[in-house]
């Protein structure tokens, strides 16, 4: 019976409490790589100060090059409306095609000397290719070695860079190469499961509407808000058999 009960009471949600650490310009930790590919790809939508970076749902199909081109989200139909009025990738109708053009982005995950935790950063192509460089030109000493992992700068000028301690004895403190010695030997890539925010295909187009896109434009209207009442009411009848 308690076996019925466990199962009764259970918490079945899927949800994880992963969660990317801040990796802001100032940011600097020392880590340890525990190996040269605790990497995940994803493509993030939004707009900085408007709308929070999230995922889709249901992502669309994409070809080679990251183009969309099955299943698309409402965002993509948002960008693919100015893309075809484009003429040249300066012109108004391309930057207001970028608000909306779904972003590459990379997870890497590192082991934290300072927390003894392993934690996710997010990143761009651009900046995970810096850090994976130096991961490459390190990896048959990977286990040996620390490293200080730093974001710098502001806006365009902004870099982040991976550098090997060299002196862990000056540059470690006592609890950071006690974790050094106690890290796993591989990287938990369960931590890269749900960190990023899963939007619904109505909290898209809400998403579109915040951004101050006029979704008549490409075919849509606002989702239907149900009165709370008759949502569970509706519940009551699908379920209760």
């Amino acid at each position: 019976m308690s076996d019925v009960l466990d199962l009764l009471y259970a918490d079945n949600s899927s949800a994880t409490n992963n969660e990317f650490t801040p990796f802001k310009s100032g940011s600097k930790f020392y880590v340890k790589v525990l190996g040269d590919r605790d990497i995940k790809p994803f493509y993030s939508y939004g707009i900085y100060n408007v709308v929070n970076s999230f995922v889709p749902e249901n992502p669309p199909k994409r070809d080679k090059y990251g183009n969309p081109i099955e299943d698309l989200t409402p965002w993509d139909l948002a960008y693919k409306y100015y893309k075809d009025k484009s003429q040249d990738w300066t012109d108004e109708y391309s930057q207001e095609a970028s608000k909306y053009r779904a972003k590459l982005r990379f997870a890497m995950g590192f082991y934290d000397l300072t927390s003894g935790e392993q934690i996710v950063i997010d990143v761009s192509k651009n900046q995970a290719q810096a850090i994976h460089g130096v991961i490459k030109k390190f990896s048959g000493r990977l286990d040996k070695m620390a490293f200080e992992l730093a974001k710098t700068g502001k806006g365009t000028s902004t870099t982040v860079s991976l550098t090997p301690v060299m002196f862990p004895e000056e540059d470690l403190t006592d609890e950071q190469r006690a974790n050094f010695d106690k890290a796993p030997e591989e990287f938990d890539h369960s931590k890269f499961e749900g960190i990023n925010y899963e939007a619904s295909y109505d909290e898209q187009v809400e998403n579109l509407i915040k951004a101050g896109f006029d979704i008549s434009l490409i075919g849509l209207e606002p989702p239907a808000k149900e009165a709370e009442g008759e949502a569970s009411e509706k519940e009551d009848e699908e379920y209760d058999f």
